[in-house]
């Protein structure tokens, strides 16, 4: 069985020894630099849906529309990356995102803004399967450590939109999203050291080596099992997260008739409880096993969902933290999971996980927001707070790691 999972992709054989947290620390960075530009949508939707006099539907397009595009190129670049690296594939899925910011900065129309947030889907979707992999190589064999340093960059980006759009945009107008174009020219720069460190350790390919290799600790029909499972818990971990994320500022102001800017706050507490999650799930992860993160995480989260439907103001706020950071622990833990069951496809299982968790969101975002319209923001929040309760399904999982 292979040291690291990629011999045979074309890097070299043999992993380091010691974590390198600067290239860690740097794809974080670019991370959090590429899900800030995402995390300004949501927190744009009520702007939009007043300027351009929108329905919860169209709203619910325009995240279905990020989302997609975020997602269904993923495991197709991870695919095509595990046979083919290219090192600097992370620089170069920025300039879509910058453009895309350009236009959402000065659209007028709802299919203009359909066309930019499509835009910046696409750059993200080149930029994550190759960085997780570099976190991988970076990781000197603390693969939970690593994805968490590397997830927590994107967690923390994604809370940063709402307190942008709360205290600059909401006051300086549309043309304001144009200053986020700087974002990505950022982590370009960023970009180039790490893909010159990622290509360095790139081997020569010859047509004989294999393009993976085989070598899951378990039998062929448990690792489809596996798979099934960790699509199933994703689908849930993020189909609840896309009802907060997206709809939590208008769930609070219809039932609370806080302001705007006091709803983008409480977005924020959700968002950077999620930070706290995920930076924790993985090293707990190395540490007890990743089987154990996933059950607590997903099953674990059912009580404060079903209770935040009937709580008020105050325990809201408590509960969206609790549950923020609950849910997000499991994330990490489930990428390299899945790494481990197979062995040599890396980028494939990053691609497919991070777009199946943007993809999830984009579909959520979208029926739930026709059954908003359809019966209320209430509602939704209720039928919702059931899904942590596909927890249940952890039972399916093989213990692939002994406590340490």
């Amino acid at each position: 069985m292979p040291q690291n999972g990629y011999e045979g992709i074309g890097v070299k054989a043999g992993p380091e020894t010691k974590t390198a947290y600067l290239i860690l620390a740097s794809a974080g960075l670019c991370h959090l630099l590429n899900d800030s530009m995402a995390s300004l949508l949501p927190a744009v939707y009520p702007m939009f849906r007043s300027l351009l006099h929108l329905s919860f539907t169209q709203v619910g397009l325009m995240a279905l529309t990020y989302q997609l595009s975020a997602s269904l190129l993923q495991p197709l670049v991870g695919l095509y990356t595990d046979r083919y690296p290219k090192p600097f594939s992370l620089p170069t899925g920025f300039a879509s995102s910058f453009f895309g910011l350009l236009l959402l900065a000065t659209s007028r129309s709802f299919h203009a803004v359909i066309l930019a947030v499509a835009l910046i889907g696409v750059g993200s979707s080149v930029y994550h399967p190759e960085a997780s992999r570099v976190a991988r190589m970076a990781s000197g064999g603390r693969y939970g450590l690593a994805q968490s340093i590397f997830q927590v960059g994107g967690n923390i980006g994604m809370s940063t939109g709402p307190l942008v759009v709360a205290f600059i945009v909401l006051s300086r107008g549309q043309w304001a999203i144009a200053w986020y174009g700087v974002i990505p020219l950022v982590a370009i720069g960023v970009l180039i050291p790490v893909s010159l460190w990622y290509r360095a350790r790139l081997k020569p390919r010859t047509e004989s080596d294999p393009v993976h290799l085989d070598g899951s600790p378990v039998s062929p029909a448990k690792v489809r099992l596996s798979i099934t499972v960790l699509v199933a818990l994703i689908f849930s971990k993020f189909l609840y997260i896309s009802s907060v994320q997206n709809y939590l500022i208008f769930y609070l102001i219809d039932k609370f008739h806080i302001s705007l800017r006091s709803a983008q706050i409480h977005l924020f507490l959700f968002l950077i409880s999620v930070a706290l999650g995920t930076i924790l799930g993985g090293p707990i992860g190395d540490r007890v096993g990743r089987k154990y993160v996933i059950w607590v995480s997903i099953l674990g989260v059912l009580p404060f969902t079903l209770l935040l439907p009937h709580a008020g103001l105050f325990w809201s706020t408590i509960l969206i933290v609790v549950i923020g950071a609950v849910l997000a622990s499991a994330f990490s833990a489930i990428v390299v999971y899945a790494q481990e069951l197979l062995p040599g496809k890396v980028g494939m299982i990053a691609g497919l996980f991070f777009g199946l968790a943007f993809g999830v969101a984009g579909l959520g975002a979208a029926l739930f927001g026709r059954l908003a319209d359809l019966t209320s923001i209430d509602f939704v929040y209720k039928l919702c707070a059931y899904l942590p309760a596909m927890g249940l399904l952890t039972v399916f999982l093989p213990n692939l790691q002994e406590k340490k």
